[in-house]
């Protein structure tokens, strides 16, 4: 059963790791594919970070689009799925390394990785996705 607009907007706020998707500019392979924290606030833009060279930030960048997907298996089988353009790339902040570190890690790791990420993960960039398309269900129990 197809997830609501609220619903799927509020499960996509939830702070899972997402499948990022994104066209890599050849013929002969699959879209890049890889796991990567988010940030949504449901009637929002979707927002990741990564590296300005990195392959995903270079895939990015070429293709001018990308897709998520988040998933759970309990309670039950749910999924969103969410594609888009691009809106915005911009070089990003130590306040927002802290702001998605903060979904995801907890309290008392934050400050170490962040100070470590800062230092060591070279050139980050914020890329917004403006929410296009939109795939969700609920499997129910299975």
């Amino acid at each position: 059963m197809a997830l609501t607009r609220e619903e799927r907007e509020q499960f996509l706020a939830e702070p899972h790791v997402a499948a990022l998707a994104v066209e890599a500019g050849r013929q002969d392979r699959a879209p890049l594919t890889v796991p990567i924290w988010y940030q949504y606030e449901p009637g929002g833009e979707v927002w990741i970070m990564t590296g300005r060279h990195s392959r995903k930030g270079l895939a990015i960048a070429e293709a001018g689009r990308f897709g998520l997907m988040v998933d759970r298996v309990t309670p039950t089988v749910r999924y969103v799925s969410v594609e888009g353009p691009v809106v915005s790339t911009r070089p990003a902040t130590r306040e927002q390394l802290v702001e998605i570190s903060s979904r995801y890690l907890p309290a008392e790791k934050v400050d170490a990785y962040v100070d470590f990420a800062w230092k060591e993960h070279g050139e980050q960039v914020v890329i917004r996705l403006r929410p296009e398309h939109w795939l969700s269900s609920d499997l129910g129990r299975v």
